[in-house]
């Protein structure tokens, strides 16, 4: 969790969710009674089900709302949540902010060429 994006974090925990229901739905299994074992398949299945709207969340959102900007240190473009966050590839922490920059003017957003052109149409 410790170094990674806001966008791989929230993906972190929705892969977390699937793994920990696929173990819970396992541990049906080691249970002998019938209201355990349909506890656990049911507590699982909902894990399950909650990581799978997690991931469409952080599609959504990382499709919509981020912002891409170009690494300092990478040179390679990256997506943003928020004012801080940081690179996908290298780890840098970036900012939109001129306040938190440490250098105001190395503050820059891009936007891809793909979405520049939609614009201008």
């Amino acid at each position: 969790m410790f170094r990674k994006g806001k966008i791989n974090m929230i993906r972190t925990f929705a892969l977390g969710l699937v793994f920990g229901g696929m173990i819970i739905m396992y541990g049906s299994f080691l249970v002998s009674a019938r209201w355990a074992m349909w506890l656990f398949i049911i507590l699982g299945v909902l894990m399950v089900l909650a990581s799978t709207m997690v991931y469409f969340w952080i599609g959504f959102i990382s499709s919509t709302r981020a912002v891409y900007v170009i690494c300092p240190s990478c040179q390679r473009e990256t997506k943003m949540l928020g004012r801080v966050d940081r690179c996908m590839f290298c780890k840098q922490m970036l900012t939109t902010d001129p306040a938190r920059a440490t250098d105001p003017s190395s503050v820059q957003a891009h936007v891809p060429a793909s979405q520049n052109q939609n614009k201008s149409s």
